[in-house]
């Protein structure tokens, strides 16, 4: 049986005329660069999300880094973040010479633990950003609450959360600013990179998109030091495509993942999602005790699997530097070694998933 994890190639076929048509009407055009779509698609972006301001840009990673300049993060600033996730949380801090600083996560929802957020708070702290690990927000209520407290910004890196619900908002219409990734396998990918980044404070907005072209108020004049972060007219139209087919996409992810779970539950620790949140499913994520040889069974079996994330940030040898050490933050170095994420797209069939539950659970 032929089992795909993010299965593109079927989306694609699924919804080949209107991307066609939407990129051959770019190429007939050439405006390769901040056309017109890429407007239209900030547009229908603030629509969905509900945020006031919508700024596309060339990847999460950027997306990221954009948002730390608009806040004005400096050298030796401080901002506290989640050792266990992608590498682009903690290095676009360190990319603008601040220092991240780590907090543990929970060991249910694998987000960081705001309980333990406000004595990791030192006078250089000016920022606090919390990731959406596998498509649900963290405890946005009391990560910002200690935000107001000290007067602190939030930056949220939803990269993997592009339509996730907390309280009934976006995720993306949270914190100070949000941001996002466009990337292929994300629920919402484009053909290459791109990324986007969300908030509802207008001189953040209006920062965003100068430093987004390299700090440029008019042609060849720059009001900041910026980058090249935009968004290619191509990738928008591809996005825009898709995102009328984005919500039904998300109920079918739900379904998928209520159907693992559903059968596993009552052998291994499923995913926990919070009653006052949702999930996008970016990773229907397992814990498990023989990972390895379970991983390497089900290969044979021709069942793709991904790991995210085997090595966490404090223990990367980029990091050697802020001096953290195997031990510091047990849960996050603990789920590392169990973690195992399983085929999840919405074309995946009951079928399928009952091949992949049964070869899980004859091997466990």
């Amino acid at each position: 049986m032929k089992i795909d994890f993010a299965n593109l190639q079927l989306q694609y076929q699924t919804y080949k005329d209107k991307i066609d048509s939407n990129i051959q009407a770019v190429l007939n055009k050439s405006n390769y660069i901040l056309g017109e779509e890429v407007q239209i698609l900030e547009q229908e972006l603030q629509k969905f999300t509900k945020a006031k301001y919508a700024i596309t840009c060339s990847s999460g990673t950027d997306a990221l880094l954009l948002a730390l300049m608009a806040i004005d993060i400096q050298p030796g600033d401080e901002v506290i973040t989640t050792p266990f996730t992608w590498i682009s949380t903690g290095e676009m801090i360190a990319l603008l010479k601040a220092k991240p600083v780590f907090v543990d996560i929970e060991p249910d929802t694998y987000n960081i633990d705001a309980n333990l957020i406000e004595k990791a708070i030192t006078k250089k702290t000016k920022a606090i950003m919390p990731v959406s690990l596998f498509g649900q927000p963290a405890d946005m209520d009391k990560i910002q609450a200690i935000a107001d407290k000290y007067n602190l910004k939030v930056i949220i890196d939803g990269a993997q959360s592009f339509g996730s619900t907390y309280n009934n908002k976006t995720d993306s219409n949270l914190g100070d600013i949000s941001t996002t990734s466009f990337f292929p396998s994300k629920p919402l990918g484009c053909y290459g990179d791109g990324g986007a980044v969300f908030t509802n404070n207008e001189e953040y907005a209006s920062k965003i998109k100068l430093l987004r072209v390299h700090g440029q108020n008019k042609k060849y004049h720059h009001q900041y030091i910026g980058i090249g972060g935009r968004l290619d007219t191509l990738q928008a139209t591809v996005l825009l495509a898709k995102l009328s087919h984005f919500s039904k996409e998300l109920l079918e992810r739900e379904k998928i993942a209520n159907y693992y779970s559903e059968r596993l539950s009552e052998v291994l620790k499923t995913p926990i999602i919070n009653s006052d949140r949702t999930s996008v499913w970016a990773q229907y994520t397992i814990r498990l005790n023989n990972r390895d040889n379970i991983q390497n069974e089900l290969k044979i079996k021709s069942i793709p699997t991904s790991i995210f994330y085997p090595v966490p940030l404090h223990l990367q040898e980029c990091f050697k530097y802020l001096n953290y050490k195997q031990g510091d933050f047990l849960v996050s170095e603990k789920v590392a070694n169990e973690v195992i994420s399983l085929p999840m797209n919405p074309f995946l069939t009951n079928v399928q998933l009952n091949y992949i539950i049964k070869n899980i659970k004859d091997n466990l």
